[in-house]
């Protein structure tokens, strides 16, 4: 692996199809990161959504408040994954991924969890709380691939 290389720290496979419907939630607070996962999102095919916080990742996904997701119930997820950066203000992607598994609709929904700080223990814990992946920042198009392949086993 030479050191231009990303780190990517997975979990289980879980089978999902990339293409024009796939439609993934980024959130990240830095107006820079989000536009490059969205760009290397669409440059996969992808439809994409994109949201400055968890809190408006929340809404978004109609997770809210209890009364919101009880209407939620039974229904289909809006979105096939979500990428969350760790390190934001108000909410981390750590607690909004808590939030998503802790969701009766949205827990089947793969989280990625990305960070420009390699942390051993941050890793972990998101991990076991259900990521499916930790990735480092900058991602890159060949990260994205990666993501795709392991998704789709």
């Amino acid at each position: 692996m030479d050191s231009s290389s990303t780190t990517t720290t997975t979990k289980d496979h879980q089978m999902v199809s990339f293409g024009s419907d796939f439609h993934v939630l980024a959130v990240d607070d830095n107006l820079i990161d989000r536009k490059l996962v969205e760009k290397l999102l669409k440059n996969s095919s992808c439809k994409v959504t994109t949201a400055e916080n968890g809190w408006r990742a929340l809404e978004f996904l109609g997770l809210v408040d209890e009364q919101q997701e009880k209407t939620l119930e039974g229904s289909v997820s809006k979105v096939n994954l979500v990428i969350t950066d760790y390190c934001m203000p108000g909410m981390t992607g750590y607690e909004l991924l808590k939030k998503i598994k802790e969701s009766s609709v949205m827990k089947e929904v793969p989280v990625v969890v990305v960070s420009s700080e390699n942390i051993p223990t941050r890793i972990n814990q998101c991990l076991e709380e259900g990521a499916q992946m930790f990735m480092l920042k900058p991602l890159k198009q060949a990260d994205v691939k990666k993501l795709k392949c392991h998704l789709m086993n």
